[in-house]
């Protein structure tokens, strides 16, 4: 049963794209796959060359969503504490009482960009990670809530790999969607150069509040999905799985495939791509444009598949043609 407000919170949700337009040139399906991660609840790995307008993306909607944004560099020096937040021993001046007091760190936010994820070490990854999935950070025996909404973007530099410290794959894993942000097209660019080097930029007015989108994520999980939407899903996930009965793609080019949170994801995807195009029904059109981002980061590829020059998207390519819609 869809909320009775939910009718004037959908227009807003086209307000929204219009608002992220005035700021971002191009980048549509960028945009569509974001909001989807912000509406399901989840967090998105970005990745793309430097200059793609990434940053720039994650503040203009913290501001059309008037949600709080703050951006984290992630260098190797990079410590825990510095995302997490930290004790600081305080005195009061006119009793001489020493106490500890919590400084929370820049991770108590809406909206974190976590810039360059894979250039710090592992410790303060995963203490990321942590607080990505339980949503809380625990510190001194203390645990905190973070705010709500609270929508992770971490992005990665395909480029340059020197110097990294790439995420393992069960920590991949806690990502709802891998993002791939490419490069504008000629009209797009000549777009970007008139507008960023003018003597005004584009505004991005406010379009809801945290409340609102707390609302649609709650909507996202009443949208329908059928019993053969549910199915195909299913089989697709499974079907990523080398082993007797697997197509030979799999076998070929797989050498460990998605788990069932890939399969959660692309429920809780396609729910919200439905939404965000005003249907209160996933289909099988959104499990076929959600498939790559939901997947590409959750396939571990076997040498032969490198050797072949076969990337994630070209087996879940495969894995769309080889698993018929149920009749």
């Amino acid at each position: 049963m869809i909320a009775p407000d939910l009718d004037s919170l959908l227009p807003r949700l086209q307000q929204l794209r219009d608002a992220l337009a005035q700021a971002v040139v191009g980048q549509h399906e960028v945009v569509e796959q974001l909001l989807i991660g912000l509406l399901a609840g989840g967090h998105c790995l970005l990745e793309g060359a430097p200059g793609l307008g990434k940053t720039l993306l994650v503040r203009s909607l913290g501001q059309a969503l008037e949600l709080q944004f703050r951006r984290v560099q992630f260098t190797p020096d990079l410590m825990p504490s510095d995302i997490l937040g930290t004790e600081l021993l305080e005195e009061d001046h006119g009793t001489g009482h020493r106490h500890f007091r919590f400084q929370k760190g820049p991770v108590f936010t809406n909206l974190l960009l976590a810039d360059e994820l894979n250039r710090t070490p592992p410790k303060t990854q995963a203490a990321l990670l942590e607080a990505m999935q339980e949503r809380t950070v625990s510190y001194a025996g203390t645990t905190y809530a973070l705010p709500q909404p609270f929508f992770v973007l971490a992005t990665q530099n395909p480029i340059e790999q020197a110097g990294t410290y790439p995420l393992p794959e069960a920590q991949l894993d806690r990502f709802l969607l891998h993002v791939r942000v490419d490069y504008p097209s000629e009209q797009e660019e000549q777009d970007i150069l008139r507008q960023t080097t003018g003597s005004a930029g584009g505004t991005v007015p406010k379009v809801m509040d945290a409340e609102a989108v707390i609302a649609l994520q709650a909507a996202v999980r009443q949208v329908h999905v059928s019993d053969d939407v549910l199915t195909w899903i299913t089989r697709l996930v499974r079907t990523s799985r080398p082993g007797a009965g697997a197509p030979a793609a799999v076998n070929q080019w797989i050498k460990w495939g998605a788990g069932p949170r890939a399969g959660q994801s692309l429920v809780l995807a396609a729910k919200a791509r439905a939404l965000l195009q005003g249907r209160f029904a996933a289909t099988r059109e959104d499990v076929q444009a959600l498939a790559a981002p939901v997947m590409r980061h959750r396939l571990l590829l076997s040498f032969a598949a490198e050797a072949e020059g076969k990337g994630a998207d070209d087996v879940v390519a495969a894995l769309l043609q080889a698993v018929p819609f149920p009749a």
